[in-house]
């Protein structure tokens, strides 16, 4: 075999072994992808699933306030969120804001019977469970009272802010230490937030939730308004599935059944 001959082998081995590296890289690539890219699109659904029904709980729970203050439901579930966010708004201007209120929303002159604890439970259904670790600073006073049932002198330990109480008292005697301490408390509390317009819409297809009212307007429902199963394209070769987020039913989850 001639030197051209075997030079020119030599270049086509070096230019398949050149492909076969290009492909194992591309394949190697592929499998990546493979892998990832469904895992971010079930992720992708779930998120929007989770976001669709927390808007749906959202909604449901907005409708059951405005019965709380109208003894109704309204299909319109922009108005019913404006006119519970008002209430809301104006208990925080006015905690006496109970009873029966006028209220003037878009032109319109209506009666709201505001509940007591309104304002809790509103704040409590629209608001996130915290938990924080306070430092609290305390200085304890160590005093000296002179006791009656005993007829002696007592040392007793108080905080520093009661040290006027027992000082007014004609049975004190004398300030003896005052130590500073610290603790950690735990303190529990919501993170409230106020419902809106974005929760009217479903936020895969931006259609409003379907409300139906029934049992002679003693019940109301809200739907997920996806009919049919929502597929988008992704990377060409891969799709993005949502289908219908189900509903709630008289407070009933169809998720949880």
């Amino acid at each position: 075999m001639s030197e051209k001959n075997i030079s020119e082998l030599r270049k086509k081995r070096k230019m398949h072994s050149d492909l076969l590296e290009v492909a194992i890289v591309l394949a190697f690539i592929f499998l990546i992808i493979s892998i990832y890219v469904p895992r971010a699109i079930w992720d992708e659904e779930e998120y929007f699933e989770n976001q669709s029904r927390f808007h749906m709980e959202n909604m449901y729970d907005v409708q059951n306030f405005y019965n709380s203050l109208l003894e109704e439901y309204n299909p319109d579930g922009l108005w019913v969120m404006k006119v519970v966010n008002s209430v809301r708004d104006s208990l925080t201007g006015d905690s006496t804001y109970l009873g029966e209120q006028p209220i003037t929303l878009n032109g319109k002159s209506f009666t709201v019977n505001v509940p007591k604890g309104f304002d809790v439970d509103f704040d409590t259904t629209f608001g996130f469970p915290m938990t924080r670790r306070d430092t609290i600073m305390d200085t304890t006073m160590t005093i000296v009272m002179f006791s009656e049932d005993l007829s002696r002198n007592d040392t007793i330990y108080i905080q520093k802010k009661r040290l006027d109480h027992f000082q007014a008292d004609s049975n004190f005697v004398a300030l003896l230490e005052e130590v500073g301490s610290e603790r950690v408390e735990v303190v529990s509390y919501y993170d409230s937030y106020m419902p809106d317009s974005s929760m009217y819409f479903c936020p895969v297809t931006e259609k409003p939730y379907l409300f139906s009212i029934k049992d002679e307007g003693n019940i109301i429902r809200v739907d997920s308004p996806i009919e049919e199963t929502i597929v988008r394209n992704r990377y060409a070769i891969f799709a993005f599935k949502a289908g219908n987020h189900g509903f709630i039913d008289d407070g009933s989850k169809s998720w949880d059944r």
